[in-house]
């Protein structure tokens, strides 16, 4: 298929990039279900290591091999796959070149509380040997580990985009002055999106902000603007403008298990906001292939 003028536009917004990563990047913007329309959908596969796995497979006790979630994507047709090392080993060969991959570099887990920080698990080097397209990492802005894990990404950042990798930041606020409220408060969703912008983020992996604003430094600054919040549409169209005026892209996070309704809705606030779609784990993976298939399929038509 011939790169569409969306996916040439968005590329140009992307200046000072090589080649390579914008061949990568055309790559997931040119596959699956929603080719060229400059929208994604993203099949993410970390849990195992954030929930256990029977938290994450036991719903859905096929789920457990790797095989399966190459399956779940290639079949559903979305964009990408995302998972840890393991995950994207176990099946890199059997499947090579039928979806893009995104190698999680980093992971954290249940078993240590209040650590605020993840291991780094995967290198730059593997997403290369796996054909990947981009690494994704994840940061906790406000937390005490926020600067270290900042760092971090500054030298994935300079090794994948030297090889033509993107980079694909969760930025996921907590701690420090964040209350629990605040986690997907408006006004901290926003800044979490700019800061992964600052940081270079080829694509920037965010929670759907709810109206809710945190800092008391920034109340006034809503109130005074008038920046609306009363829909999801407002709150995603705010959270792209932080992202450069709407010129990176931006994907928001499924979330807990929620029933087909709530999560349609949620697609259709994010589609009507201008958001470029989704990131969707448990509430794909968790069902039978069938009850997946159908779901994902049903919001890549809203976004088409």
């Amino acid at each position: 298929m011939l790169r569409t003028d969306t996916v040439r536009k968005i590329l140009s917004w992307y200046e000072g990039e090589t080649p390579g990563l914008k061949s990568n990047l055309s790559r997931l913007l040119m596959h699956g279900r929603l080719a060229g329309t400059g929208r994604v959908v993203i099949l993410p596969v970390d849990q195992g290591f954030e929930h256990g796995p029977a938290r994450s497979f036991a719903p859905n006790p096929a789920a457990y091999d790797p095989h399966y979630l190459y399956e779940l994507a290639i079949e559903s047709g979305v964009s990408g796959y995302a998972a840890p090392l393991g995950l994207l080993e176990q099946g890199a060969d059997t499947f090579a070149g039928e979806v893009p991959l995104i190698l999680k570099l980093n992971s954290g887990n249940s078993l240590a509380e209040g650590a605020g920080d993840q291991a780094l698990t995967g290198t730059v080097e593997d997403a290369l040997r796996l054909g990947c397209v981009g690494v994704g990492f994840t940061i906790y802005p406000g937390s005490d580990n926020a600067y270290g894990m900042m760092e971090e990404l500054r030298e994935i950042t300079l090794q994948a985009k030297s090889r033509g990798l993107m980079t694909v930041v969760w930025s996921y606020p907590r701690g420090g002055k964040v209350t629990k409220a605040g986690e997907t408060g408006l006004d901290i969703i926003a800044y979490a999106a700019h800061m992964a912008a600052l940081l270079g983020a080829t694509i920037i992996k965010v929670k759907l902000p709810t109206s809710h604003v945190d800092l008391a430094d920034a109340k006034s600054t809503y109130e005074k603007n008038d920046i609306p919040s009363a829909t999801a549409a407002d709150r995603v169209r705010h959270i792209m403008q932080a992202s450069f005026a709407g010129k990176r892209i931006v994907v928001f996070s499924g979330g807990a298990a929620k029933n087909t309704e709530e999560l349609l809705e949620e697609v259709r606030g994010i589609r009507d906001g201008g958001g470029n779609g989704s990131i969707i784990g448990r509430n794909s993976f968790q069902r039978s292939k069938a009850d997946a298939l159908k779901l994902l399929s049903e919001v890549m038509d809203l976004y088409a």
